[in-house]
């Protein structure tokens, strides 16, 4: 199957952007990344070449990134069924299946399972807020605003995804086509801003951020879901080696001053771990001494964290 993988950054996300790609090339992944970005190019992306509507680095000589520069003013987080479906229609419309990461997520599992794991419908890991039933006052909420505007529900569901990542083969490009509508036609009527993360919070019709539209676009389509437990984020602490998500209010690992939040009582993460074990190879994001002085840091700050802890 041909696969590419996409994602969004601006500012300093691109060090997770390196570290991602980086985690993905080293666990066999070989092809195109699609990354869209406001502002500058990282540092580390030298020797770009011009391509038609994008700029390319080789990461190696089996692996590119080809940057679009992109000039929307919505939210990153609600773009990305926009950016996908962009990609499929003017990039890549040869490609089978496209996966989208946040840049800061962490892979730790070889690319032949991401392969096979799209085989089975669309790819979804469960959010740290894993469970909220069918009959909760937000999903019935959902329903009821989506019924309004002429869509129906498909599908009861008790679990509640992370947006951070979505699996799609080409053949059920309807769910970004569904959420992308969704979150327009929300947009128009005045209910939520696709400029702010937070879209409606504590309000009516309670969409907290892009992740309650796409769970209600999961409601509202009948394509297969192809899904695991939060752990596939190593939300919780526990990990079953699949990705590291540092989502939400968690300090992003190449921010973090480790030894002080150690002390602190917050000790590294698996994500932190994760993040400096894929800094260096195939593309180098660190000079070695600063990677030195972040390997010595992460050993004391888990040192530290075997005796203190915020409780």
């Amino acid at each position: 199957m041909l696969a590419n993988i996409c994602t969004l950054f601006e500012g300093d996300y691109h060090y997770g952007v390196g570290v991602l790609v980086n985690s993905l090339y080293n666990h066999g992944f070989r092809g195109v990344v699609w990354a869209g970005y406001r502002g500058n190019l990282p540092p580390w992306a030298n020797s770009i070449k011009e391509g038609e509507g994008y700029q390319e680095f080789y990461v190696a000589k089996d692996c590119v990134i080809r940057f679009i520069k992109l000039t929307t003013s919505i939210f990153f987080a609600n773009y990305k069924p926009d950016f996908m479906v962009q990609l499929w229609e003017n990039y890549c419309p040869e490609v089978e299946a496209l996966f989208y990461f946040d840049p800061d997520i962490v892979n730790k599992r070889c690319w032949d399972f991401y392969l096979d794991w799209v085989e089975r419908g669309i790819a979804l890991c469960e959010d740290a807020y894993d469970y909220m039933p069918a009959n909760h006052p937000y999903r019935i909420v959902w329903k009821e605003l989506a019924e309004r505007y002429g869509f129906s529900c498909q599908r009861q569901l008790d679990r509640y995804y992370n947006s951070g990542f979505i699996g799609v083969k080409q053949s059920q490009k309807s769910i970004l086509l569904l959420w992308q509508k969704l979150l327009h036609i929300f947009e128009e009527a005045g209910y939520i801003n696709l400029k702010d993360f937070c879209l409606a919070l504590n309000r009516y019709p309670y969409f907290q951020t892009d992740q309650c539209v796409l769970n209600l676009a999961l409601m509202l389509s009948s394509e297969p879901l192809s899904t695991v437990s939060r752990m596939g984020m190593d939300f919780g602490g526990v990990s079953v080696d699949i990705m590291s998500h540092a989502s939400g209010s968690q300090i992003k690992p190449w921010r973090k001053q480790l030894i002080f939040k150690a002390l602190e009582g917050s000790p590294p993460t698996l994500t932190d771990k994760a993040y400096w074990q894929n800094t260096q190879t195939p593309m180098q994001l660190y000079s070695p001494w600063q990677y030195y002085q972040k390997k010595i840091a992460l050993r004391c700050a888990a040192g530290i964290g075997r005796f203190i802890r915020r409780s």
